[in-house]
């Protein structure tokens, strides 16, 4: 089957499509986590709030990177791809973030959505027909497995207790006097 994630027919891929892929992505991940960020608040310096700033920073400069090379390729060439054709690839899954939710918690969606990335550029490949395009996918693919891995990394560095981990069951409502 060509067809992976909604209409895209990836035997029939550009490598200037690919590329359009590629920042559609990182736009769409970088608006989930700031959307979470929005969500959890800000409790403390360095809390999931902020774990997921710096992430949507890293998407931004990801996407930009893309899409300058994109440029520096195919001009303002109008795009074939749009946003619903490649809807939640990298992006963490919207029912993922409560409040309360510590940084390693917020760790652990950050890779999660790595693998989704991962796995989807690796299922694109057997499917891919043009050797540039190929070539992107791979590079891309590889990529999300450094990033999989330098967050495994950062991980590992904070501590187990480190900031609330609570389920909203956790917490009680407020009692009245």
């Amino acid at each position: 089957m060509n067809k992976m994630n909604n209409q895209i027919d990836f035997a029939k891929l550009t490598l200037m499509d690919a590329l359009d892929i590629a920042v559609l992505i990182e736009h769409e991940a970088a608006e989930r986590y700031l959307e979470f960020a929005e969500l959890i608040g800000d409790r403390y310096r360095g809390d999931a709030g902020d774990f997921f700033k710096e992430m949507a920073g890293y998407e931004v400069l990801h996407g930009e990177s893309l899409a300058q090379r994109r440029k520096d390729l195919f001009g303002k060439t109008p795009r074939n791809i749009t946003a619903e054709m490649i809807w939640n690839v990298e992006a963490p899954d919207e029912n993922r973030p409560r409040a309360f939710m510590s940084v390693r918690q917020a760790y652990e969606i950050a890779i999660e959505s790595e693998e989704k990335a991962y796995n989807f550029f690796d299922k694109a490949l057997a499917h891919l027909t043009e050797k540039e395009t190929r070539e992107l996918f791979e590079e891309l693919r590889d990529e999300e497995a450094e990033h999989k891995k330098m967050l495994v990394q950062k991980l590992l560095a904070i501590p187990q207790t480190e900031g609330p981990d609570l389920t909203d069951e956790d917490v009680d409502e407020p009692s009245e006097f």
